[in-house]
C-alpha cells in the first residue's frame, strides 16, 4: 500500500465512490497512476479514463455533484464535448480531476484490463504498467518518457508485444513514427543494446 496526502486520498475516495455508485468503468493514469505502479513522483491533479457508453454526460455531471465535484471552467459540458476531457475539481480538498471520456478500443481494453490496488486506504483502479506505458509513449513529453523509465525498471516481466503493438497503432494513425522509434530506444536503453 502506498501513502498518499491526506487531500489527495480524500478525492480519491470520492471519486471512486461516484463511479462505484454509477457503475462508470475507468481508470487512474497519469502521475498518479506512475507513483502507484512505478515510482513516487509529484503530481498536482488526478487523471482518469472513463467509459460512459451511451450515458448522458450532463447527468454523469450532475451526479458527480453528489460527491462533491464541481466544474473547473464556465462551460464544462460544452469543452467535454469537443475534446472529450471533463476538468473538475474536487471542492472539499480542491484538487484538480480531469477526466478523459474514452472512445478508442485501446481505451476500453485498458479500463478491462485496470486492475485494483490500494492507495491511503483507498481502493482505486490502475492500468496495468504496459497500457499506462503505452499512453505516455504516445504523450510523449519528457516526464512521460521519465515515467516510462520508471515503470521499466519497476516491472521486469511486461508483455513488450502489447506495448509496441499498440503504440506502433497509435504511431501510424496519427502518422507520427517517431512515437514507436522513441518506444524503441527506451526499450534498447534497458536491455543495455
Amino acid at each position: 500500500m502506498r501513502s498518499l496526502p491526506s487531500s489527495f486520498e480524500e478525492a480519491l475516495r470520492a471519486l471512486a465512490l461516484w463511479f462505484e455508485s454509477d457503475n462508470v468503468p475507468y481508470t487512474t493514469v497519469g502521475g498518479l497512476a506512475v507513483s502507484l505502479l512505478g515510482r513516487p513522483r509529484a503530481t498536482q491533479d488526478i487523471d482518469v479514463v472513463i467509459w460512459l457508453g451511451e450515458r448522458s454526460w450532463e447527468a454523469f455531471l450532475r451526479a458527480g455533484e453528489d460527491f462533491g465535484f464541481e466544474g473547473r471552467i464556465a462551460d464544462v459540458l460544452e469543452f467535454a464535448e469537443r475534446s472529450r476531457v471533463i476538468l473538475l475539481r474536487h471542492a472539499a480538498s480542491g484538487i484538480s480531476v480531469d477526466i478523459s471520456c474514452g472512445a478508442l478500443p485501446f481505451e476500453s481494453e485498458m479500463i478491462e484490463r485496470a486492475q485494483m490496488l490500494e492507495a491511503g486506504g483507498v481502493r482505486v483502479k490502475v492500468p496495468t504498467p504496459e497500457d499506462l506505458i503505452v499512453m505516455k509513449a504516445v504523450a510523449r513529453r519528457s516526464k512521460d518518457l521519465d515515467d516510462i523509465e520508471a515503470l521499466l525498471r519497476a516491472h521486469q516481466a511486461l508483455d513488450l508485444d502489447r506495448v509496441r503493438y499498440w503504440v506502433g497503432e497509435f504511431a501510424a494513425a496519427l502518422e507520427t513514427p517517431e512515437i514507436l522509434d522513441g518506444l524503441e530506444r527506451l526499450l534498447a536503453r534497458r536491455t543495455g543494446s
